[in-house]
Order: structure tokens, then C-alpha cells, then sequence
């Protein structure tokens, strides 16, 4: 993976693109995405930081830029996206080895907090 950032661009027009040719079923993923994520009993930096866990183990580049774009975003702390990683790295094993530390460079990319 480049950076999280590239990540983001690159898949940016694409996207676009597709949302354009199959708009019913994007809108539906979108208001899903808003209503799940939305707070709740659990707070949004709490749920996007489940969704950085799951984009680890599901292996997925794009997942793990946009939720750690998210994260940082609403105030998920270094320490907070750490433990959440450890999580991965329990249920998934050695690809989280691989993934978790893309995960936690995509999140140091967009937080103000660097990397020790």
C-alpha cells in the first residue's frame, strides 16, 4: 500500500463513476454507512475504530485509509487505535502483522500524533 492518502485519490474517480452507473444501490450502501456508524450507545470514534479492526482483517487497502481517515477524525487517540489493532492481531494472526501496521501508518498519516 502506498500512502493512505494515494489510496484515497486513486480510488477516488472510480468510485465516482460507479456510484454514477448503479446510484440506487450506492445510495443504500450510504445511508446503511450513515445510520450504522452514526453514535449510538457506541460513540462514532468507537465505531470507526471496529471498522479499522474489521478493514484489517478483511485485508482491505481502501477500508483501512477511509476508517483511519475517520478515526483520527473524530478523535481516536494512539493509544485507542493500538489496542483496537492488538484486537486484530488476536482474531486474524499473521495477516494483521502485515495489514495492522498499514492501518496504524494510515492513521499517524491523518492524525496529528506521529508514529514512535
Amino acid at each position: 500500500m502506498g500512502s493512505a492518502k494515494e489510496v484515497l485519490d486513486e480510488l477516488r474517480v472510480p468510485t465516482r463513476e460507479l456510484r454514477k452507473a448503479a446510484p440506487d444501490a450506492w445510495a443504500g450502501f450510504a445511508q446503511m454507512h450513515d445510520a450504522a456508524i452514526a453514535d449510538g450507545a457506541l460513540s462514532r470514534r468507537i465505531k470507526e475504530l471496529m471498522a479499522l479492526v474489521i478493514a484489517v482483517v478483511k485485508q482491505c487497502d481502501g477500508c483501512i485509509a477511509a476508517h483511519a481517515k475517520a478515526a483520527a477524525a473524530h478523535g481516536a487517540t494512539p493509544e485507542e487505535v493500538a489496542e483496537s489493532l492488538s484486537v486484530a492481531l488476536l482474531m486474524d494472526g499473521g495477516t494483521a502483522t502485515v495489514y495492522g501496521p498499514r492501518a496504524w501508518a494510515a492513521y499517524h498519516e491523518f492524525s496529528a500524533s506521529q508514529p514512535e
